[in-house]
């Protein structure tokens, strides 16, 4: 890819980045560091991610923002442009490259090089490719906007964010209401468009499938309470035994993002999967997390369970998907559970925003207010068929003492 601009042009499709650096976890108030090849802090990330950290935001968040920074700076060292000398023609290239580039892995695609990017037959669900995905790019350039604009705040950083908005020519917030808050305006110039799609629900048929290869009653317990109230896979990981209030049938979850804690419904057949699972468990603390993995590790100490993580949970997916022909989720029952309480006219919306967690109802209802698809396709279809069957009968015979071109004529045909 060649991009043609007043100082020269990039030849993008030769760039490769180096395996510069890396992001590490640390113990202190930030969790998480991105170092150079000597093992050093990159100054101006700590900083940034030691002020990131202070706002509020979580350990993960802070994760992902350092594989960000720690990208960006290996994209300024094959340019050879500083950090504080970077322009928007340097982040629209970056923006160009991401979508044609790969991403590096440790390791070669072995038997998913097979399924990468396409769709599955059975859920319709389109396999993660080897490209950056456009919520990727979106996400990287937001946080190369808050990098840049802390640094602005300092005034150790570029005069001007180089991750520019594009607001064509409009002053900001020119029709505010003032009796509402201000909002920011202007997209950024250079988000590249995502795709609107439908979230997709599990069919009953083929949640009863996938609910019969669990080979684990840990298993079937976790899936039944996500099925039941659509909670993150995360938020269900934090689960403890003191989370858990067997009168009222109820789950306590930490909101992922926000960490407020919330009481969540699950249905009666999830807390007997939790019984029979805790019964093959043993003796559980009270503070002690609620899932564990039946694979024990070595870990110079004999050995021991271990708390259950995204990866353990992940792998439930992957045995079951190599099963069944499927590429389903966790993240799939929530979506599942949300269309379900969305179609229960017992249901309001606010009931399905509190449940899932929502800051805004427009969240709830742009995603999940949507017309079942299948429901569609099959109206349409007897649509056609009845099309076609009206159009096969013959023409009504006019009675006795008609005229059949007067009738056409009234009735707005043509005469015969």
């Amino acid at each position: 890819m060649r991009v043609s601009v007043g100082e020269g042009e990039r030849e993008l499709g030769s760039l490769r980045l180096p395996r510069w650096g890396r992001v590490v976890p640390v113990v202190g108030v930030v969790p998480w560091r991105v170092v150079d090849p000597d093992g050093r802090a990159v100054e101006p990330i700590e900083r940034f991610l030691r002020d990131f950290v202070a706002r509020g935001n979580r350990p993960g968040s802070v994760r992902s923002y350092a594989y960000v920074l720690l990208r960006w700076w290996r994209w300024l060292m094959v340019l050879d442009v500083g950090w504080d000398k970077a322009t928007s023609r340097e982040v629209r290239d970056w923006v160009l490259w991401l979508g044609q580039a790969s991403k590096p892995r440790n390791s070669s695609r072995t038997t998913s090089i097979v399924t990468a990017g396409t769709v599955n037959p059975m859920t319709r669900k389109r396999y993660l490719g080897d490209q950056y995905e456009p919520r990727t790019v979106r996400h990287g350039n937001a946080v190369l906007r808050s990098f840049y604009e802390f640094w602005i705040e300092l005034g150790g950083g570029p005069l001007v964010n180089p991750v520019v908005l594009d607001r064509r020519g409009r002053r900001p917030n020119a029709h505010h209401n003032p009796l509402e808050p201000f909002r920011a305006e202007g997209r950024i110039r250079y988000n590249p468009k995502v795709p609107k799609r439908t979230p997709r629900e599990i069919p009953d048929e083929r949640w009863n499938e996938l609910f019969a290869e669990l080979r684990s009653n840990r298993d079937r317990a976790i899936l039944s309470v996500a099925i039941s109230n659509g909670a993150r896979a995360a938020e269900l990981l934090g689960v403890r035994g003191v989370d858990l209030d067997w009168g009222e049938q109820l789950v306590r979850v930490f909101r992922k993002g926000s960490d407020a804690e919330q009481w969540l419904p699950a249905s009666p057949e999830a807390f007997v999967w939790i019984r029979l699972y805790l019964a093959e468990l043993g003796a559980l603390e009270p503070n002690e997390p609620l899932w564990w993995t039946l694979r024990r590790r070595d870990h110079g100490e004999g050995l021991r369970r271990q708390p259950m993580n995204y990866e353990a949970l992940r792998a439930v997916f992957r045995r079951v998907n190599a099963l069944l022909g499927t590429n389903y989720s966790m993240h799939d029952l929530r979506h599942t559970a949300a269309i379900r309480m969305s179609r229960d006219e017992a249901l309001s919306m606010r009931d399905v925003q509190t449940i899932l967690g929502h800051t805004h109802l427009s969240t709830t209802a742009d995603v999940y207010l949507v017309e079942d698809e299948a429901k569609v396709i099959r109206r349409v279809q007897q649509h056609l068929v009845e099309h076609e069957r009206r159009a096969q009968q013959p023409a009504p015979v006019p009675a006795v003492g008609y005229d059949d071109a007067d009738l056409s004529v009234l009735f707005g045909g043509q005469p015969q």
